[in-house]
């Protein structure tokens, strides 16, 4: 049997206006938009997504996923974020090598720092 990862699921109070802000910070494209789903990917044929879903619940507490990215630069791209929306979250971490935002609807991810040689 093979398994293909199609792509990520994210509940979202308003799935076009997240996704339409993760495809601008990712610089992906839409490949599929309505106002209960919005699917974004680097390339429209290159998987995997991500699938913004409507969702009514509110978000209560920290992801039990999440998203981690490694920028060339941890510094510029931190600020990028932020000056795009994403705000700074305290999710235990403490001081760590790695950044962690949150998108607008609070949904936590983290910036890594370079990668160990």
């Amino acid at each position: 049997m093979t398994l293909e990862w199609e792509q990520v699921l994210i509940d979202a109070a308003d799935p076009v206006a997240l996704g339409s802000w993760w495809a601008e910070a990712l610089g992906w494209v839409v490949v599929d938009e309505s106002a209960e789903e919005y699917e974004i990917r680097e390339t429209p044929d290159r998987l995997p997504g991500l699938l913004f879903v409507l969702v009514p619940d509110a978000k209560v507490s920290k992801n039990r996923l999440h998203l981690d990215f490694r920028p060339d630069d941890q510094e510029a791209e931190v600020a990028r974020l932020l000056a795009h929306g994403a705000r700074h979250a305290d999710v235990g971490q403490g001081e760590e090598s790695w950044v962690v935002l949150a998108d607008p609807e609070g949904n936590e991810f983290c910036v890594l720092g370079p990668r160990r040689t």
